[in-house]
């Protein structure tokens, strides 16, 4: 037995799962709010969905069956309570998903919790140009520097579709960020 699965056995033991799970906090939070954060973009927003995500896992520990790597399971509720906010955020605002992200990076210069220099607000800038599914591959890949195998497991999808969208991704943000 190793330690993801004897991790996983305490976080579905009733004696163990309060201790475990905040074992699990302290190992996942940053990394996870960071992953949201660059999927949001929005401080506020990312506190949310992080918030959203760890209750989703803790009221659904008991059903992870260890198909995928704890990790993986993890990120992807988060990448997933990611879109959901983005869209349901969307919706009530009634504009498209697009105008949205548009907004969302307008809004990073007033961001407090935003510390980038002109050149990062020109990456998000051509970060937000690339579809939704564009978007979270090349972030996990560039900024997570996740391996295709792990982001497999975590979109769901093969890696040769993944490497050919973040070859793609990483194609547009260059031109974009040369075009000037």
């Amino acid at each position: 037995m190793n330690n993801e699965t004897e991790f996983i056995i305490r976080l579905q033991d009733p004696e163990s799962k309060e201790v475990a799970f905040r074992e699990l906090l302290q190992l996942y939070k940053e990394r996870l709010y960071w992953h949201i954060r660059k999927i949001v973009l929005n401080h506020e927003d990312a506190d949310d969905v992080l918030q959203n995500t760890f209750i989703k896992v803790y009221r659904s520990i008991d059903k992870f069956k260890g198909d995928s790597k704890l990790f993986s399971w993890i990120y992807r509720i988060a990448t997933n309570e990611s879109i959901t906010h983005l869209n349901k955020s969307a919706k009530r605002l009634q504009i498209t998903n697009e105008e949205h992200q548009t907004k969302a990076i307008n809004n990073l210069t007033a961001d407090v919790y935003f510390e980038g220099e002109v050149i990062q607000l020109k990456l998000q800038q051509a970060i937000a140009t690339l579809p939704n599914k564009q978007q979270i591959v090349f972030n996990m890949r560039y900024f997570d520097d996740l391996k295709y195998k792990d982001m497999a497991e975590i979109l769901e999808t093969s890696e040769g579709a993944l490497k050919s969208s973040y070859h793609i991704a990483a194609k547009k943000i260059e031109a974009f960020l040369t075009s000037d």
